[in-house]
């Protein structure tokens, strides 16, 4: 069994505390000069962890604690994300919260709905549908259009009458032609004549008859809207590349396409975006109803009702019973209010723009019916 060490003496006689030697030991923290090893002086101080006390020499332990680097904190998920990309990582939430809520406001967003004039179907510039004053029609194409309306105008069908040619090629080309300026003041107005391709010129006697009959209507006679003595209207052609509107003769399918469809009527309209007049093929080759069988007066009355709501105007309803029908009233439809005050609720019509009060028209093809003609 080892002996015990004391006072670092080892071995034979007990040797005295004051000897020299060992208060050389201990003051020093060495050996003493017995034989063999002797427990260094004051060692279990110096050995990690143990307290040095005030009256022991500086001194390193001879077995320094090896320290241990700090271990890197644990990432989750989003720590790692945030490592690799930053502070986009908060972004992406953020953009993924406004997309949906834009895919959202698209989504329920209601669709343009068409105006129309003569009898299409939803909106009001021409008319066919109720109208908000301007005689706006949807763009082409809208991707949920008005469903068509429940309506019983027996006035509004499309008369018997001659072939016409149902669907064209949904393109337009100018006729060729120019007038002088029509009137005696105000803005002058510039409009072209124009045909859709795939229309045979036997449908209408002749691309240059439909010209020179809408020009005889527009810039001859003092009926007509220029005879008011309030603005001026010039025909021109392809060399004027910008006419402030556009007179198109259009195929009855292709009018729909532009007009819309939500009144089971023809109809003509005019689309603003486009500065297009639309003329319904099917109505300037059949008339109307309350027209009779006078297909000339008919046209004037088209022609100069769609143009009317070029320049502004909206629709109206039969003033006076008896009276001659005012050139805005929807007469394709019918000169008796009772009929007309049926399109009143038509989506993006002229609501309540005309009264069921029982009043009945003559029909009229002029904005100045009182004025002399040419």
């Amino acid at each position: 069994m080892a002996n015990r060490v004391t006072n670092g003496a080892r071995g034979g006689g007990e040797r005295s505390p004051y000897s020299s030697s060992a208060r050389r030991s201990d003051r020093y923290g060495g050996y003493p000069t017995g034989s063999g090893r002797a427990v260094r002086a004051g060692e279990e101080r110096y050995r990690p962890g143990s307290r040095r006390t005030a009256a022991e020499p500086l001194s390193a332990s001879w077995r320094p604690r090896e320290e241990e680097p700090e271990p890197a904190p644990k990432r989750g998920k989003v720590g790692k994300l945030t490592k690799t990309y930053g502070w986009r990582v908060y972004a992406l939430p953020v953009l993924a919260v406004v997309t949906a809520l834009v895919v959202f406001d698209t989504a329920t967003s209601p669709p343009e709905t068409p105006q129309v004039e003569q009898g299409a179907t939803a909106l009001a510039g021409g008319e066919g549908t109720g109208t908000n004053g301007e005689g706006e029609a949807a763009p082409a194409g809208a991707e949920l259009p008005a469903p068509q309306m429940d309506l019983n105008i027996p006035t509004a069908d499309l008369p018997e009458g001659k072939p016409y040619t149902q669907q064209g090629q949904g393109t337009w080309h100018v006729v060729p032609g120019k007038s002088e300026p029509y009137g005696s003041g105000g803005k002058l107005w510039k409009y072209t004549i124009e045909i859709e391709d795939g229309i045979p010129p036997e449908d209408i006697g002749g691309e240059d008859t439909f010209a020179n009959t809408v020009q005889g209507i527009l810039s001859a006679d003092p009926r007509g809207w220029a005879g008011s003595g309030q603005l001026r209207l010039q025909r021109v052609d392809n060399s004027d590349p910008d006419p402030d509107f556009r007179v198109v003769l259009t195929t009855s399918d292709t009018a729909k396409k532009v007009c819309g469809s939500s009144i089971p009527y023809e109809a003509s309209c005019r689309k603003g975006d486009t500065k297009q007049v639309v003329i319904n093929l099917a109505r300037w080759v059949r008339g109307a109803k309350a027209f009779s069988s006078d297909l000339l007066a008919y046209r004037e009355y088209a022609i100069n009702h769609e143009v009317g709501h070029a320049l502004g105007h909206g629709h109206i309803g039969c003033g006076k019973d008896g009276d001659l029908a005012p050139v805005m009233m929807q007469q394709s439809f019918g000169v008796a209010n009772d009929y007309v005050a049926k399109l009143n609720n038509v989506p993006g019509g002229d609501r309540n723009s005309v009264p069921a009060d029982g009043k009945v028209c003559k029909p009229n093809s002029y904005p100045n019916p009182g004025a002399q003609a040419g």
